[in-house]
């Protein structure tokens, strides 16, 4: 039970990198799931759309990643990854929330 809560507590701690903070990690994972991302995405395997891990690997040291992913979010995409499948627009959400959920993408590292 420790080893688990310490694993937990590690994989927290880590994910929280690059401009998440670990306490914002469990919000960002509700309101990930809350807008529908997992339908089309997963942490580290291809559904219908990329990965997190496979974005952020993409976005590694682009200094625009955020307001590209912001836009592509916000606005939807076709193409960007070999798909003919297009992400929806999620114009209901705040730049201010897409601005946290860009940087929360980029944080997730293989």
């Amino acid at each position: 039970m420790k080893l688990n809560i310490l694993s937990c507590a590690f994989v927290l701690a880590a994910s929280g990198m690059n401009g998440v903070h670990a306490e914002d990690t469990a919000a960002m994972t509700d309101f990930v799931r809350g807008n529908g991302c997992f339908s089309c995405h997963s942490a580290t395997e291809k559904i219908v759309g990329p990965s997190f891990q496979s974005i952020s690997s993409k976005y590694a040291g682009d200094k625009d990643a955020v307001p590209t992913l912001v836009q592509s979010i916000k606005n939807g995409s076709t193409g960007k990854w070999g798909s003919r499948v297009a992400m929806p627009p999620h114009q209901n959400i705040s730049n201010e929330d897409l601005t946290k959920l860009a940087k929360w993408v980029l944080s997730q590292k293989p």
